[in-house]
């Protein structure tokens, strides 16, 4: 048996390998296709789901950061002794052919609708062709690795649809919309699986918003999508920085934070619940108040247990008894120099009953921001919009024939057939599905799909500031 033992130090050079990075299965279909197929054409796309629509987003990380490094000869070598270890048969023809042939960058092309693009579901996203006789069945093995693509559209899309939410209180109650970009802050990077997750979900929530405290995610956004600061936070306490003063002298805690942070135009958050809140709030609006108006800047109170509906509103009228507020143009009042962020129990559902129970109240949406944490970049999965990849056309010998699943036994995961484009129609801006190649004049409609990547090059490198620009297109 083949010794495929590893140190510590070579599991990222194993993680990086385009070879293994798929389901097992892969490894043996390509002695299954038909012995005359010459090419394949696969697609992604999200067979509905929560949302009605999607926010494409993350493909050009994906492709950077694995398909854009040739196959070497010592990564076949790698994968050919697992696969074979494993009990699976390796295609080492085919891969040498890569590497010998090829150059080791893999011959497929990518099309892609352009990122930020938000369309219906069940609409095809990205498409997936190998027409190299000697490689076809790429067009499939790379699935595994390219439909991870669900995480980010599905993070992204989550964001955005929270976006329009926030965004339509914004409208009732403020008379500042310039805030929201700022109003749901990520505090997922703790409840994710992994490090790739904090970046690639992170990096996914900042099309639709600026406010983050996962590092990894507004690192992966500056690296992948040529950013120069993707996003921003501000100092902010935990328990351990209240507690560790002791409860006796947690007035002393609040009084530090406000010393060492609090300057004019600056915003400092202090959660305020470690033992008494409604004490702590009683504290903020007497014995610190005068400090937190000489500091000149914003204080951001956080509440961090109880019901969330309930405890923000309770927090927001003792501040107001305390601190004071004006009646905006809304008619709503803004608390003057304080705030609240909320970022216990955080979901879609709470920020709505949040919101709506604050506009109820009298409270303007400027009083609060969100911070989502598991529910923003974990609680989500590939069904959550249900998504897949799947062949849609091989071609045998010279002529292209469809392919397609239909089960009876579950008409929604049936599939589409054959060679796919997506169409926009350029006036109204509603997409549609169609197969290759296109017969006559489109009219408004045009081609949706751009390539993206063909053999190891990539052809589009977007900027995260564009995503979002065609991402918010809409708003008025």
């Amino acid at each position: 048996m083949p010794n495929i033992t590893r140190g510590p130090n070579d599991i990222a050079s194993i993680l990086s390998n385009p070879i293994l990075n798929t389901d097992s299965y892969k490894a043996s279909h390509y002695l299954q296709y038909p012995p005359e197929a010459t090419a394949m054409f696969s697609y992604i796309e999200s067979r509905g789901g929560r949302y009605d629509r999607t926010l494409f987003f993350g493909l050009q990380m994906l492709i950077k950061e694995y398909l854009c490094r040739p196959v070497t000869a010592a990564m076949i070598d790698e994968a050919k002794a697992f696969f074979l270890a494993h009990g699976e048969p390796f295609n080492e023809g085919g891969w040498r052919y890569v590497v010998e042939q090829c150059g080791g960058y893999l011959p497929v092309r990518i099309r892609a609708v352009p990122e930020g693009s938000v369309v219906p579901t069940h609409n095809a996203l990205v498409t997936v062709e190998c027409d190299d006789p000697q490689v076809f069945w790429l067009a499939t093995y790379l699935e595994t690795m390219l439909l991870r693509v669900w995480y980010p559209i599905t993070v992204a899309t989550q964001s955005w649809h929270l976006r329009k939410t926030i965004r339509a209180y914004l409208q009732k109650s403020s008379d500042d919309l310039k805030q929201l970009p700022f109003k749901l802050h990520d505090f997922g990077a703790r409840g994710v699986s992994s490090a790739e997750s904090a970046a690639i979900g992170g990096a996914a929530h900042l099309v639709s918003f600026m406010g983050s405290d996962t590092v990894l995610g507004v690192v992966a956004a500056n690296h992948y999508y040529n950013e120069t600061m993707a996003a921003f936070s501000v100092p902010a306490a935990e328990h351990s920085t209240i507690t560790s003063w002791g409860r006796e002298r947690e007035t002393d805690a609040f009084r530090n934070m406000i010393a060492r942070f609090g300057k004019p135009g600056a915003i400092v958050s202090v959660v305020s619940d470690s033992y008494d809140l409604f004490a702590a709030l009683d504290v903020w609006g007497t014995k610190l108040k005068q400090a937190v108006l000489d500091s000149g800047g914003m204080l951001v109170i956080r509440p961090d247990s109880g019901d969330p509906r309930t405890i923000v509103l309770q927090t927001l009228r003792a501040l107001d008894a305390s601190f004071g507020s004006a009646v905006n143009g809304k008619g709503r009042r803004v608390l003057d120099n304080v705030r609240v962020i909320q970022g216990d129990s955080v979901n879609p559902e709470s920020i709505e009953a949040i919101l709506a129970a604050m506009d109820a109240a009298g409270f303007a949406a400027d009083n609060i921001v969100f911070g989502m944490g598991g529910a923003l970049l974990q609680q989500i999965n590939r069904d959550t919009q249900r998504f897949a990849m799947k062949c849609s056309a091989i071609r045998l010998g010279d002529e292209w024939r469809d392919v397609h699943k239909d089960p009876v036994t579950d008409v929604g995961k049936r599939s589409m057939k054959g060679r796919l484009t997506l169409l926009m129609n350029r006036r109204t801006g509603e997409y549609r599905t169609v197969t290759l190649p296109i017969a006559g004049e489109q009219g408004e409609w045009e081609d949706a799909l751009v390539t993206v990547f063909d053999s190891g090059r990539l052809l589009v490198d977007v900027s995260l500031a564009e995503i979002r620009s065609r991402a918010h297109a809409g708003e008025v």
